[in-house]
């Protein structure tokens, strides 16, 4: 019969009706429940509400947990039979054994993952392969009342039963999906199309009754299909199965550790039914989880770590955000992720695993080749919105010239069904397949939906070598990795950052959390130099297992739905509680730190006046500093310190005062009676509604707000989107401005300025605007209660200067951007990601606009933009209704942006010098010089981003980038005794020695280049 007249809907459906005869209910299950707000331990099973079950009883609310027993006897009707139960508590639930450790996963049918990609259910739990009919049933399951994304849809008992499962019908239905499925695949007109719809049919009208009898002359009639094979494959996919876990989104993180049982879980079970099966997950985070709370399960996965079965993903301790981390955790993600996993597994990590994250900074590449890293993968680029990017297998460069071979599964996603559909569309979409005939596929279903299911793992058997479709091998992904390696010639190259063109709300989005982020890196950084400075200087403890336990939380609050802003409330309830008691801790490791080089210094001064002053940062700072009240003004060399009394500085004030201060309009200005700043460098002049409506660089002679244009104009924006996205054309919608409601001159020692009151609705903000006396930076500090919802706050900076691109601070560098709009690519790109600083230059003169904790920029033709507060809806209905403190600054300058060395301005701005006070009775013992650089650096483009102490014994580590995009040869200066000094890659193993003359060691930088040094040989601080 002619294919054109099969019907194929009615194949169809015939399908449907025989999945339907798989399972025959036998008799209902006995339920009981112990209802809990929070999860409690097995020990603890029966502490909660006790509710009897039936079905269609509701049990808990959105977030509770319950323990459910099971119980019941198999019948004697089922002698022989191969007995199954089926579970539904309509959440997510996780069987266990008799001790309480996790032994498979259920997730509830009723959920709103997306169904083209397969039915997301668990409710098959298998019980004997052939019954005695009289075995008793009794089961323990941890419940969770929500579903794959944590929504709460009913709670109820749907179904708790004792099953026959038909196994000949259950192999029947796989058989003729994965043959019909097939067949709609095939071209029209194909011999193989017809054919295997020639026996669909045959095999329809044979099944009207599905007797024992009729299905096995119905499989033997498919199976003639199924054991057709292709010839030599153009196309191999190299198949892994997968269970991506978002660590905290929709959910809290406690549920995401039960997520983590229920997933894995499944997967051993899987193991031992499909021998075949190679399941693979990530994030070293998940797996501690699993140690700390599931001991038992953690060896059993091991074991199959061992075996090869289980393969261990991904090179960073979580799947971090890679925009908004800084250079140093990015650095400590993978540090810490390759350490578990060879600590634990003893297996080297050679790719990244990141197929959900908001885009790839251009700095990644090198951090990855430095630390042993190959490969990448990810999917998510097949998002992006204007744009197809043009590959699925490509090289990634970044910006100091580093590549990694990059794969994007050209299916585009990480819960593939495994099924016919799949291996076309892998086919038929890979972008590269003109020179790469392997790619990868990812099965299973994410979001704790326990990854693979008996369907995915039925699919394959079938599909390995069928005819009609590229055969699909099960295989770990770092075998993939290495057979596409092979080609790694042939494929094209893409440089700089892989932007994502979707999610550019999440800059912004839950502005505390990106705060405490900033706020924490930098204490982190400062912490660590101090505890080196405070061993050299007076043989302090290094606090290593306080850091570690430190950075590994910060590192978890990095993942790319927590600190992007994409979570539910109480992800960022938790995590604002907590990013509060790590600040507290760190600051107070800081200050002991700092203390006890502080007791070895000499007392200056009357008892009681004499500071030290505390500087990280690898150059001399010279500036002012208000300490108790009382200004200082102090010279601190590179990564050292100096004491200082303050007195001595008294004089400078009358010079200060006479050049810096509040004033009328000057003579040679425009707006008549409006409020003026200065200092020695600038005089700002206010419009009234308190923007600026001039900036005179006196020293330049040169106007740097373009004529009738505002400066620092505060704009409110129509934003009706979520935490991930805004609309592109916000700024076409009619915007709001702030209200001046009072501003007030100040004048504090070597500052002077107004401070602005603004009202908008029910928001109020109030910003400082500050000159200081010698500096080129003009200081907006800012206190907002903002309680819009809806709603999104921007500044902007019109600047007299022309250039096409700007500068955008990234991780160990920076990016050109362009400020135009000439191609898709460059629209596109209209919210962009920038770190301490943007800049916009001409050859001799630019303007920097810094920060100390915003991400979300715009730079079009001459206006620098700001993205300050983002008030969403969902996921967080609360999101950024709250008071919010944050600084930015804008940097007027000679030259561009090296040469007016803008760099240190960011750091300047983000690294505050550190005080502590001198005197006798702390200490004051003298043993130290007055002031001394722990390290110097001969060249401006080069500076150093972290001094500690090695992961693993007594050695130093000192990790330097050249930071201009340049060559570079420099001399490193230790203050310190060093004998050996080793060049070690970003694991702190060591390269190769350098050698060390008269406490100094010869440096070249190629640009953008990190170099780490391992100190193997240091001794206390010279005198």
């Amino acid at each position: 019969m002619p294919y054109e007249i099969v019907r194929l809907e009615q194949l169809k459906s015939a399908l449907n009706e025989w999945k339907e005869q798989i399972y025959i209910p036998l008799e209902k299950l006995s339920v009981t429940a112990w209802v809990t707000a929070e999860p409690v331990p097995f020990e603890e099973r029966m502490s909660g509400r006790r509710m009897e079950l039936l079905p269609s009883d509701r049990w808990g609310n959105l977030w509770d947990c319950a323990w459910v027993h099971f119980t019941g006897a198999v019948p004697a009707s089922a002698k022989g039979a191969k007995v199954v139960l089926l579970i539904d508590v309509n959440g997510e639930l996780c069987l266990v054994d008799d001790a309480g450790s996790p032994r498979q996963g259920l997730t509830n049918i009723n959920s709103e993952f997306d169904y083209s990609l397969g039915l997301p259910g668990k409710r098959v739990v298998h019980v004997t392969e052939s019954s005695t009919g009289e075995e008793l049933i009794e089961v323990w399951g941890d419940a969770g009342c929500n579903d794959l994304f944590g929504r709460y849809r009913s709670g109820t008992l749907k179904e708790a039963v004792i099953a026959i499962c038909r196994e000949e019908v259950r192999q029947l239905y796989y058989d003729a999906e994965v043959l019909l499925e097939t067949a709609e695949h095939l071209p029209e007109g194909s011999a193989r199309k017809e054919q295997i719809a020639q026996v669909l049919y045959e095999v329809s009208l044979l099944l009207t009754e599905l007797t024992d009898e009729r299905v096995a002359r119905a499989r033997a009639i498919l199976g003639t299909q199924l054991s057709k094979r292709g010839g030599d494959p153009t196309l191999t996919i190299s198949a892994v199965g997968h269970a991506h876990i978002d660590l905290a989104w929709l959910w809290p993180i406690r549920e995401t550790i039960r997520k983590g049982a229920r997933t894995f879980s499944t997967a051993l079970r899987m193991m031992e039914r499909y021998p075949d099966y190679v399941f693979g997950a990530s994030q070293p985070q998940l797996y501690d989880w699993m140690k700390l709370h599931y001991p038992k399960l953690y060896e059993e996965l091991s074991q199959r770590v061992r075996e090869g079965r289980w393969e261990l993903q991904g090179a960073m301790w979580v799947e971090s955000d890679t925009n908004v981390p800084g250079g140093e955790s990015l650095i400590r993600q993978i540090l810490y992720g390759k350490r578990f996993f060879q600590q634990e597994f003893g297996q080297e990590m050679k790719s990244l695993w990141m197929p959900d994250v908001f885009g790839y900074s251009a700095s990644l590449p090198q951090l990855l080749r430095k630390s042993g890293v190959d490969y990448m993968m990810t999917q998510k680029l097949s998002w992006s919105v204007y744009n197809r990017h043009p590959h699925h297998t490509f090289m990634w460069e970044g910006i100091d010239g580093s590549k990694v071979l990059t794969h994007m599964p050209p299916e585009d996603t990480y819960n593939s069904p495994a099924a016919p559909r799949s291996i076309v569309k892998a086919e038929t979409q890979y972008l590269d397949k003109n020179v790469s005939d392997h790619c990868l596929m990812l099965f299973g279903i994410g979001d704790g939906g326990g990854g693979p299911g008996e369907e995915h793992l039925e699919r394959l058997a079938r599909e390995k070598n069928l005819l009609g479709l590229s055969p699909v091998e099960q295989m770990p992904s770092s075998v993939f990795f290495e057979k596409l390696s092979e080609g790694a010639e042939k494929y094209q190259t893409w440089c700089g950052e892989l932007y994502l063109e979707k999610h550019q709300g999440t800059l912004t989005s839950q502005a505390r959390n990106k705060r405490y982020n900033r706020k924490l890196e930098k204490a982190l950084r400062e912490l660590e130099f101090a505890a080196v400075l405070a061993r050299l200087a007076s043989g302090n403890e290094y606090p290593a297992e306080a850091l570690e336990v430190i950075w590994k939380e910060v590192l978890l609050y990095q993942f790319h739905d927590i600190l992007p802003g994409s979570s539910i409330k109480r992800v960022y309830d938790e995590s604002l509680e907590r990013y509060a008691a790590l600040q507290a801790q760190v600051d107070r490791l800081i200050a002991s730190s700092y203390n006890a080089v502080a007791s070895k210094l000499p007392v200056h001064g009357t008892e009681g006046n004499s500071y030290a002053i505390f500087n990280s940062l690898s150059w001399a700072r010279d500036g002012w500093i208000k300490f108790d009240g009382q200004w200082i003004r102090v010279n601190v060399p590179s990564m050292g310190y100096a004491v200082s009394t303050g007195l001595e500085q008294a004089k400078d004030f009358e010079e200060v005062a006479a050049s810096t201060g509040v004033g009328e309009i000057l003579p040679d200005q425009t707006a008549t009676g409006a409020p003026v700043i200065q200092n020695d460098l600038l005089v700002l002049t206010f419009a009234s509604d308190g923007s600026i409506a001039s900036i005179y660089d006196k020293e330049h002679r040169r106007e740097v707000v373009p004529q009738d244009q505002k400066a620092n104009a505060l704009r409110v924006y129509h934003d009706p989107g979520d935490a991930w996205d805004f609309r592109q054309d916000y700024r076409q919608t009619d915007s709001l401005s702030m209200q001046l409601e009072e501003s007030v001159p100040y004048q504090d020692g070597p500052t002077a300025g107004l401070i602005h009151q603004y009202r908008f609705r029910q928001s109020t903000l109030t910003q400082k605007v500050v000159l200081t006396h010698g500096s080129r930076r003009i200081d907006f500090v800012t206190h907002v209660d903002w309680q819009e919802s809806g709603k999104m706050l921007r500044t902007s900076f019109p600047v007299q200067v022309r250039s096409d691109t700007v500068s955008c601070e990234i991780q160990f560098g920076y990016l050109k951007r362009p400020t135009h709009r000439n191609t898709m690519w460059d629209y596109a790109k209209d919210e962009i990601c920038a770190h301490h600083w943007v800049d916009l230059s001409e050859p001799d003169y630019g303007v920097a606009l810094l920060n100390d904790c915003k991400y979300g920029h715009r730079a079009e033709n001459n206006v620098l933009d700001l993205n300050l507060l983002r008030s969403t809806s969902y996921p967080d209905p609360e999101a950024d209704r709250a008071e919010h403190h944050f600084t930015y600054a804008l940097y007027p300058h000679k030259g561009d942006h090296v040469q007016a060395e803008v760099y240190k301005q960011g750091y300047d701005l983000n690294v505050p010098l550190q005080v502590i006070p001198v005197s006798a009775e702390s200490g004051g013992a003298g043993q130290l010089p007055s002031s001394q650089a722990l390290l110097y650096l001969d060249h401006p483009n080069v500076m150093v981003e972290t001094v500690k102490k090695t992961e693993d014994g007594e050695d130093l580590i000192i990790r330097l980038y050249e930071t201009a995009g340049t060559h570079a040869a420099t001399t490193l200066h230790f203050g310190f005794n060093v004998l050996e000094v080793w060049e070690a890659d970003l694991m702190e193993v060591k390269l190769e020695s350098i050698p060390v003359d008269e406490g100094k060691v010869e440096l070249t930088f190629t640009p953008f280049e990190i170099k780490t040094l391992r100190l193997t040989n240091q001794a206390m601080i010279a005198e």
